[in-house]
């Protein structure tokens, strides 16, 4: 469980599911901007994870496939540090698809943390037989551009400027959908699409209301609601609030 049917984030409900886990399970988690809901734990919510994950032995898998896109680059890393902090072993998967726009190319991670150097040993072996077996020798191409960037302080700052100017945009979409919902006098049903982070939102509209968007107004979700808030146009949220209204009311 983690959204519950009023389609607000329900940290009780996921606590007490992951506090009936069998000890030593592996548990997915999102660092931040969460795929499909675009709802983000708080650092309290996060600590509260962590004593769980403790006490049931759990071994976390952090995706971090959005870093930069949520509160910004230092931000998002907080809780995938925390745990690494205080956790003896940890799995991170970190991803420059979206942060770097290299879909195409794959380019990413995978962070094991072990507690001592030999198990890491060991660990190595099996990721290398496992990598052997599923692509050999992969591409370079994306992971050279990452290192070319990330190597060269004028180029590294760009990158920085840039990917902040993709969050700010994303964020100001959100706001400015609740916005324009305000005269429809839906902003408080859709307040949480402003508070959510990252790329994609549950809208929290229903399979038959998305059916009425895309048949009346040629506007184009999945059916469960979610939405890729990147996607949106600032200059025609006026245009796809009436529309949301429309089926809403």
């Amino acid at each position: 469980p983690y959204v519950g049917a009023d389609n607000r984030l329900d940290v009780e409900a996921m606590i007490a599911a992951l506090a009936h886990l069998p000890k030593g399970d592996v548990v997915l988690l999102h660092a931040c901007c969460h795929n499909p809901t675009g709802f983000d734990l708080t650092p309290r919510d996060w600590k509260r994870v962590l004593e769980v994950v403790k006490a049931r032995e759990l071994l976390p898998l952090i995706d971090f496939a959005y870093q930069g896109f949520g509160d910004g680059l230092e931000e998002d890393a907080w809780a995938v540090r925390l745990f690494a902090t205080e956790l003896p072993e940890l799995l991170i998967t970190s991803s420059c698809s979206k942060n770097f726009g290299l879909y195409r190319e794959r380019t990413g991670a995978l962070i094991v943390c072990a507690g001592d150097a030999e198990k890491l040993v060991d660990i190595r072996s099996q990721l290398a037989s496992l990598a052997r077996n599923l692509w050999s020798t992969p591409p370079a191409h994306g992971a050279a551009v990452v290192a070319q960037i990330l190597g060269d302080d004028e180029l590294k700052g760009l990158w920085q400027g840039e990917l902040e100017g993709m969050r700010l945009r994303v964020a100001s979409l959100r706001r400015g959908l609740v916005e324009a919902l305000a005269p429809h006098g839906l902003s408080e049903r859709f307040a949480h699409i402003a508070e959510q982070r990252g790329m994609f939102s549950y809208t929290g509209l229903s399979p038959l209301q998305v059916q009425r968007l895309r048949e009346e107004f040629s506007v184009y979700m999945v059916g469960s609601g979610r939405a890729n808030v990147a996607g949106l146009d600032a200059s025609r949220l006026d245009q796809l609030a009436d529309a949301i209204a429309r089926v809403s009311l």
